[in-house]
């Protein structure tokens, strides 16, 4: 048996992936949390998949704020390309250098808050991020999306919910100026869009269960309305 000879021969296909490939590395982000509470990991993961799923068949996607960009590859599953935008150089720099060419994406750095990014995308996803846009600004920002959406298209924002926050590290609550409840978070996102179906999750479950008793919130928003353009 050779030293890369598995005693079952189909975990050959180990070392063929290695060659293709070579052993991923994980991410500014992601690498935290593996070492410092591994489940954090699987609920982080457990939203991109969720937010895959969703958007399952859509073409060109854009995600907003993508820090690391560990997590993408799994919405990359589903879609037909992914752009991801990250305010913060350091973070869009550690994905460029962990690039695998085999997963393509566009990496770029920008401010939502800014302008709207340059394209007109099928869809967009949003993860942690509105949490941390202070409330004066958070019109801006999702105005801003909007406007870098194609007219029948998709938002799926997810944050985590006010209640949530009695439990929240103190590394989180120092970034965490924005957190909603269920309502407030619907009751935000239907100033953009003609429909806002909400769900909550549980550590890496979603469910429609009692919001009030989620630990993370989603809003899936479906067709941009009309006055999206009067409300940043």
């Amino acid at each position: 048996m050779s030293d890369n000879e598995t005693v079952e021969k189909q975990y050959g296909l180990l070392y063929e992936v290695i060659e293709k490939h070579g052993i991923a590395e994980f991410g500014l982000m992601a690498n935290e949390s593996w070492n410092q509470d591994p489940k954090r990991t699987l609920f982080t993961l457990s939203r991109y998949k969720f937010v895959g799923k969703m958007l399952n068949g859509r073409g060109k996607v854009l995600e907003v704020g993508c820090a690391d960009a560990f997590g993408t590859r799994i919405v990359q599953q589903h879609v037909s390309s992914v752009t991801a935008i990250d305010i913060d150089p350091l973070f869009v720099e550690d994905a460029a250098k962990r690039l695998n060419p085999h997963w393509p994406m566009d990496l770029a750095v920008h401010n939502m808050l800014s302008g709207p990014y340059s394209e007109n995308f099928d869809a967009a996803f949003s993860l942690d991020v509105l949490e941390h846009i202070q409330p004066e600004y958070e019109r801006a920002f999702i105005s801003n999306i909007v406007k870098s959406l194609a007219s029948n298209s998709l938002l799926i924002i997810g944050i985590p919910s006010l209640e949530s926050q009695t439990y929240a590290s103190p590394q989180s609550k120092e970034g965490h100026v924005n957190c909603k409840t269920g309502s407030e978070f619907k009751k935000l996102m239907e100033n953009y869009f003609d429909y806002v179906l909400m769900f909550s999750m549980n550590d890496e479950v979603v469910h429609t269960g009692f919001d009030k008793m989620a630990h993370y919130l989603f809003a899936v928003c479906c067709n941009p309305n009309p006055v999206s353009d009067q409300q940043g």
